[in-house]
């Protein structure tokens, strides 16, 4: 599609929101690991662009691909059958002897070979036009042999040892795409099999990457009841739904699943599980807010969560000098016990920190948006966006229409989400008979 296609208000205001995103992600880590198909015709074009889009706007990268339907094509050549075991809880694992261990080879080099190529590429009639990347790759994976597992001797196929970190920060920090192929090295001189999606993992750890990114040949982990996407799992989140029975996990998600939990646990900041199918998943899921995949992140030190009745007393212990500053509109404790289900917290290592509250008018599809309060020794570090946010989404759940909100001192704090200044004719009808005109506060709204 031509951007002469596209709607340009549209185009723009997708653009504007993507802004933070491009923002966030410069100069972060992120280790994308994609299966072999992915780098068959047609879909390896839009990967080649997306992943040097992301080049382009400062992410660090580092490149883990399988190939698995390469090796397969290879020993189909020969006339090989393909081993496979699931033995000691390693299912899918391949038996690589050593007329397998020449097509691993030679796979690992055709798939390192074209991502190559056409990272190169720089037509003026692609996205890749002016591109300069260069990528690099080598024997960053030091490996040992699997062994014996269930009374099967895998041979060539190994596990990383140690991943060379040092090697790997050299050409990130020089600029390159990092390229790890599936394959590691011995101090006897000898080339291991590797599972791809294990390397990722590992390579991420060892960098304590701020994202591990699976692209992965099906939908990300579902809901084992419904089957609706699970957008956002803990790794806790993630192991009990591993050992649910009833979840009927998929075992390429299930082994996903687990190479999340252990990237988490081992400091990662945030693992992503996309469907590589989708055009563009890449891209959906690290420049919109919602994503369109499975988002693993580890359990926080503070979370944001409803209010209950007993975090009154620290909701006023915020609430008040904002109150006695003017900045707030006074809101004595009996009122706050009838309105404390429309308030949400932010609670860290057992101490409320932060609250805002979305007060709903239902008959008028609207919403207010009240009583943001941060402590202060946690001001500046986007604990007020992180409330104002999430009352957004629930809004939108509770499908309203329009926010408002009312501010003596934060009219900058809202216009930089999307409100915009307006007359008290467009407060909901109970609102507005509230509305003090010597306080002057001013009024602003956002349209969802």
């Amino acid at each position: 599609m031509r951007l002469a296609d596209l709607e340009p208000d549209r185009f723009v205001d997708w653009l504007r929101q993507a802004a933070p995103y491009i923002n966030a992600h410069r100069g972060r880590t992120f280790v994308v690991a994609f299966p072999g198909t992915a780098v068959q015709p047609p879909g390896v074009e839009g990967l080649v662009h997306d992943i040097a889009l992301l080049a382009s706007l400062g992410v660090r990268l580092v490149l883990v691909p399988g190939a698995r339907p390469q090796i397969e094509a290879r020993l189909a050549r020969r006339g090989l059958e393909p081993i496979y075991r699931d033995s000691g809880g390693d299912r899918g694992l391949r038996v690589t002897d050593a007329d397998a261990l020449e097509c691993v080879k030679e796979a690992a080099g055709e798939v390192r070979m074209e991502l190559e190529a056409r990272l190169s590429t720089g037509v003026a009639t692609t996205p890749m036009a002016g591109m300069r990347l260069r990528v690099t790759s080598g024997n960053v994976i030091t490996a040992r042999p699997l062994g014996v597992r269930g009374g099967v001797d895998h041979l060539y196929t190994g596990e990383v040892r140690r991943v060379d970190t040092e090697a790997l920060c050299r050409r990130l920090d020089g600029g390159d795409v990092a390229l790890v192929a599936p394959l590691g090295y011995s101090v006897t001189g000898e080339v291991f099999n590797l599972s791809a999606d294990a390397v990722a993992v590992a390579v991420a750890a060892a960098l304590g990457a701020d994202k591990l990114i699976h692209l992965a040949d099906g939908a990300p982990a579902a809901r084992p009841s419904s089957g609706e996407p699970l957008a956002e799992l803990t790794p806790g989140e993630a192991r009990e739904l591993l050992r649910n029975e009833d979840s009927a996990l998929p075992a390429a998600t299930a082994r996903l699943l687990q190479g999340a939990v252990q990237a988490c646990e081992a400091g990662v900041g945030r693992v992503h599980l996309l469907d590589r199918r989708r055009e563009g998943a890449l891209l959906l899921e690290l420049f919109t807010r919602d994503g369109v995949g499975t988002l693993i992140t580890p359990e926080r030190f503070e979370a944001a969560r409803p209010a209950r009745i007993e975090d009154i007393p620290a909701i006023l212990a915020l609430t008040r000098p904002l109150e006695e500053r003017g900045s707030l509109v006074q809101r004595p404790r009996e009122l706050l016990e009838t309105q404390i289900d429309h308030f949400t917290v932010i609670e860290r290592d057992g101490a409320v920190i932060a609250t805002a509250a979305l007060l709903p008018y239902p008959g008028e599809k609207a919403g207010e948006i009240a009583c943001v309060a941060v402590d202060p020794d946690y001001q500046g570090e986007g604990r007020a966006e992180t409330l104002v946010e999430r009352l957004e989404r629930d809004a939108r759940r509770m499908e309203l229409e329009r926010l408002v909100a009312l501010t003596t001192e934060a009219e900058h704090f809202f216009r930089e989400r999307g409100f915009r200044p307006a007359g008290p004719e467009t407060l909901p009808e109970a609102r507005r008979a509230l509305y003090d005109a010597e306080r002057n506060s001013k009024i602003l709204v956002k349209i969802l």
